[in-house]
């Protein structure tokens, strides 16, 4: 496109620093949120007041702070669920299956401890809370493993094998809960029994000690990805495996390893939204919900570009939009539906965008005729003149 005496072309980026990246998500959220101005705005609502109240309830009312905290702690986990395998090249589509055997590992501690019965008093709360927190890693990590495994040792695809063993997990869980189950509630709820309050996760300036965790984990992350030989041998094998392989580092290894982090990763997830906020202690019956939220963690993980630090400020925009969207939802009397569809529009903005990470539009002069070419030129108009007056 040509703009006066300028050229609008596209050039691939060399680099992008993280100022650019920045300034890029900045205004792929400004665009999301002015295009979904217009579901306010056929709805009579004025966008600017909406959003006002969204962002108000998700970030600054202490009923909806909590909320947001406790969303944006369990998205961080599976974020990081997914980036970790993301990293090397393959995807982690059951995060979901991952946190439903986590949260029930987490549940199996205080069930070998008798503590089911709550006149059972636990020999150290503390012992038996971190004993949670380490069943729930390995209950998550087990399940990536296979996954790992078997993409690592014979090449199975695994995407088709960590949504199968998100099925198998669902019904896992149901199988544990339901009646008859090892984890059913005494009362028959067809919900998981209710953790005894020694054993409730410890509260922070009411904020669960998981979010200590989860922002511990992103610096360690970000560390081993930087700084260590497993954490070059991970993104060689992201660049190309097939390099990597000739280079002597192990697939299988690798393959194995990532999912065995990414399933530890969403194993603590299931324990910090079943065992760690305050009102649930229990996996319940509506577990099927927080495995369909942990799917977020794989837009989040894409849009932070696989960089833990980078995943801090998306999952956090995510949780307040998603529970604000739905507090909104209510106070406004809006169709159902409305958080998911802001989530969703926010979504496709930033992966749109991401267009621009790569490419860019730069202005460049246009090309002109060498001098000797314009003075033939001119000399032939003269001529011309001179003949045809």
């Amino acid at each position: 496109m040509t703009i006066g005496t300028y050229r609008l072309k596209i050039e691939k980026r060399l680099t992008l620093t993280p100022w650019e990246a920045a300034a890029i998500s900045v205004l792929a959220i400004i665009f999301a949120l002015a295009l979904f101005s217009l579901v306010f705005i056929l709805a009579g609502i004025n966008p600017l007041s909406a959003y006002r109240q969204v962002f108000l309830y998700a970030f600054a009312n202490p009923n909806g702070l909590p909320l947001t905290s406790y969303r944006f702690i369990f998205l961080l986990l599976c974020t990081f669920a997914f980036i970790i395998p993301f990293r090397a090249g393959l995807w982690n589509i059951g995060m979901t299956g991952q946190l439903y055997v986590g949260a029930v590992s987490a549940f199996l501690v205080p069930l070998a401890f008798g503590l089911k019965d709550y006149t059972v008093v636990p020999p150290s709360p503390a012992i038996v809370i971190l004993l949670m927190m380490l069943a729930a890693a390995v209950g998550g990590a087990l399940v990536g493993g296979i996954a790992g495994f078997l993409k690592g040792k014979l090449d199975v695809n695994e995407i088709v094998v960590t949504m199968m063993l998100n099925f198998m997990a669902y019904w896992f869980v149901s199988l544990m809960i339901k009646e008859g189950g090892l984890l059913m509630s005494p009362g028959g709820e067809g919900q998981g029994f209710k953790l005894p309050p020694t054993l409730y996760g410890p509260l922070i300036r009411n904020v669960p000690f998981t979010l200590f965790l989860a922002m511990a984990l992103a610096g360690l992350l970000q560390w081993m990805f930087t700084k260590t030989v497993i954490g070059y041998q991970i993104k060689a094998h992201g660049y190309n495996p097939l390099a990597a392989k000739y280079a002597g580092i192990s697939t299988v290894r690798i393959s194995l390893l990532v999912f065995l982090m990414g399933g530890a990763m969403a194993g603590l997830a299931g324990y910090h939204y079943f065992a760690a906020i305050p009102g649930l202690y229990r996996i319940s019956s509506d577990y099927g919900y927080f495995g369909d939220l942990a799917f977020y963690g794989i837009i989040c993980g894409l849009i932070s570009t696989g960089d833990p630090l980078a995943a801090i400020p998306v999952t956090l925009l995510f949780a307040g939009l998603s529970v604000g969207g739905r507090y909104v939802q209510g106070r406004l009397h809006m169709g159902f539906g409305v958080d998911y569809a802001l989530l969703g529009v926010l979504m496709i903005a930033l992966v749109a965008f991401q267009f621009f990470y790569r490419y860019k539009f730069v202005l460049r002069p246009t090309e002109r005729p060498p001098r000797a070419a314009q003075a033939q030129t001119t000399k032939e108009e003269r001529l011309d003149a001179v003949h045809h007056p």
